[in-house]
């Protein structure tokens, strides 16, 4: 089964903890959240990764390409604009199936 992974700045992510998810990457910079992405990118027990919106705007094109054009893991922004049409065209993405017909 995949993990969920979780990047995000130490008050986006202790929710998560609490909720018992353990592959929490705490970013404090620009920098961190490339590598975080990066890193997350290279697993193969990742299934699906929690991201801000926000920090998906500070990646690198070529990053942000590779997150669009890969089905896993499936990367779901919270915050921001978009959220239900995008959340839509990922689920469709990953699965196949648009869930919303």
């Amino acid at each position: 089964m995949k993990k969920l992974a979780v990047v995000g700045d130490p008050d986006f992510t202790i929710g998560f903890m609490l909720a018992g998810i353990s592959d929490i990457y705490e970013v404090t910079s620009d920098d961190e959240i490339v590598k975080a992405v990066e890193d997350v990118l290279r697993r193969d027990d990742v299934g699906v990764v929690i991201i801000r919106q926000e920090y998906l705007k500070k990646l690198p094109p070529v990053l942000r390409r590779e997150i669009d054009e890969k089905v896993e893991p499936t990367f779901v922004s919270v915050g921001g604009t978009g959220g239900v049409e995008e959340l839509r065209e990922k689920i469709r993405k990953a699965i196949g199936v648009d869930l919303w017909k």
